[in-house]
């Protein structure tokens, strides 16, 4: 986990493209970066293949641009919207079986700990809501169950984006989907909470419509996830291909779901605030 394995093959070099010697040169890693950083640096290939508007690339923008230390940090995902971005990248990145992120990201961290005892190696989940809240349910809670030194970062759209339009357990009930004519017929799963019983240190509710909020989140999440136990962070990510609105009107919905369905909310417990405080982490208000 190092910023060299990025470095091409010299005589190779001229041969790569424009996009990807930019992220070699002028990538996340050359000095600390924020949200505030964003446009000065190269953090993804380009063009990516998300609709226009898509809610789940900003939000991973976001999120990448706010890691504490990029060049020390892996990235584990699972098939859907969110591998696309992911995948090109400028970070260490694993796409596993969909489902079993929470598993993969807990042995590797495990390992990484008695690899690199001595330095810091995080491992940040970044899935959408199918990974985290349906098929992947069971190996998410039981990591936080044990009580695993991962952050988990739920990208959620509210339904399977990449796959036509079903409803996903995150879906708000009576939501009516391409797959869904009917609407869905339960509640919204209520991840959040769970988070807070299952054993999650610190947890996060936010939309992109407030990046600074997410930002904050995401370094406090892994941060904490180093020195206390496993962190969450659920992210509104709309989707304008399948929930029908206008590309151009992503953070318009994502700040009415602030007002509504969505509205900031941050849980940590007393552990967690002393190793922000230890850190000088709490002095800015979010």
């Amino acid at each position: 986990m190092s910023k060299k394995i990025f470095t091409p093959t010299k005589e190779f070099e001229e041969l790569l493209p424009q996009d990807y010697k930019d992220l070699v040169n002028n990538g996340p890693y050359n000095a600390p970066k924020t949200i505030d950083d964003l446009g000065s640096f190269k953090e993804i290939t380009e063009p990516h293949p998300h609709c226009a508007g898509c809610g789940v690339s900003l939000g991973i923008r976001l999120g990448l641009a706010s890691l504490p230390s990029p060049e020390d940090t892996i990235i584990i995902g699972t098939p859907g919207c969110s591998y696309f971005a992911l995948s090109q990248s400028a970070l260490n990145y694993s796409c596993t079986a969909f489902g079993n992120q929470n598993s993969v990201a807990s042995g590797l961290k495990r390992m990484l700990s008695i690899r690199y005892p001595q330095k810091n190696k995080d491992v940040v989940v970044m899935v959408g809501d199918g990974g985290v809240a349906d098929i992947g349910l069971d190996y998410t809670l039981h990591s936080w169950f044990r009580g695993e030194k991962i952050t988990t970062v739920m990208l959620d759209n509210e339904v399977y984006g990449n796959t036509g339009g079903q409803e996903s357990g995150m879906s708000p009930k009576g939501k009516v989907l391409n797959m869904a004519p009917a609407g869905k017929k339960f509640n919204k799963i209520p991840v959040f909470e769970m988070a807070k019983t299952a054993g999650c240190r610190y947890a996060v509710k936010v939309t992109v419509a407030s990046p600074k909020k997410l930002g904050a989140a995401i370094r406090r999440a892994v941060l904490i996830a180093r020195e206390v136990g496993p962190t969450y962070v659920q992210v509104y990510t709309p989707c304008p291909t399948n929930l029908k609105f206008s590309p151009n009107q992503t953070i318009a919905n994502a700040k009415d779901a602030e007002k509504n369905f969505y509205v900031y909310e941050e849980y940590m417990t007393e552990e967690a605030g002393a190793c922000l405080s230890k850190i000088g982490e709490l002095k800015e208000k979010v």
